[in-house]
């Protein structure tokens, strides 16, 4: 199962999110949610557990119309019977799982384990892709052998990188994938023991439970090299609408 985390109120996106959730803001006419789940199905990982919060309604209205949005549709008017024409919908499961507006990241962790019933999670935040492989991401956790596994990414610096020699720029890259250091990416894998390092719903996941699962040795990081993007403010979103329209998105593996 694929757990996401969409349920948190995206303060500095507030200029989308007064009206929306994060994870229904649109990249190229579709919710960054839909982009994050179409990398995991790629992969193989068509079961998803999408844990709600902050104007989690409209998420749930989204998949429930999902067929009709995705599809060309045939509307007889006067027998009320609508057909789709040319059903283009996905062969996924989603369960969307009401956890609280005012849950931690923590807690949603938790619910999430408990709806798995026992077996390990893959799990990530709805606002953020990559061009990652799921399946070598998975390899490596088993390899391992922790309780957890986030992946590790450095994300692209938010100056450009200059390098002098004398007075000359020997260099210039306007958006280096570089040296700001190893940062939490999401793409986790959970074993069900994780959950026992999350005491109650108000513990922030990235805190006190993560710390911990570090001092016990039980949290191993899977290092991407590639593509990364979070989406934080209007500045991400124009960066990730224009990846997307020119057609250099790299998180996009799917034909």
């Amino acid at each position: 199962m694929v757990g996401i985390l969409a349920g948190g109120l995206g303060t500095r996106l507030a200029e989308e999110t007064i009206i929306r959730p994060k994870p229904m803001v649109e990249i190229g006419g579709r919710p960054i949610l839909w982009h994050i789940m179409k990398i995991y199905a790629t992969h193989g990982h068509r079961d998803f557990a999408v844990a709600l919060g902050y104007k989690g309604e409209m998420i749930k209205d989204y998949f429930l119309h999902y067929r009709e949005r995705s599809s060309s549709l045939t509307i007889d008017l006067r027998r009320g019977a609508v057909t789709m024409d040319d059903d283009q919908s996905e062969d996924w499961r989603v369960i969307l799982l009401d956890t609280g507006v005012q849950t931690e990241t923590g807690g949603r962790v938790r619910r999430l384990l408990a709806r798995a019933r026992g077996e390990p999670i893959l799990m990530t935040y709805g606002d953020g892709v990559a061009d990652i492989d799921i399946n070598a991401l998975i390899r490596f956790h088993r390899e391992q052998g922790r309780l957890a596994t986030v992946t590790a990414v450095r994300p692209p610096s938010r100056f450009g990188e200059i390098r002098l020699a004398g007075d000359r720029v020997s260099f210039f890259d306007e958006k280096p994938q570089i040296g700001e250091g190893w940062i939490n990416g999401g793409f986790f894998v959970l074993e069900p023991g994780v959950a026992e390092y999350i005491r109650h719903d108000g513990l922030v996941f990235e805190k006190e439970p993560m710390e911990r699962l570090a001092r016990d040795g039980q949290l191993a990081a899977y290092r991407h090299e590639g593509f990364w993007q979070c989406m934080d403010t209007m500045r991400d979103v124009r960066l990730l609408e224009e990846l997307w329209s020119t057609g250099k998105a790299p998180w996009k593996v799917w034909k």
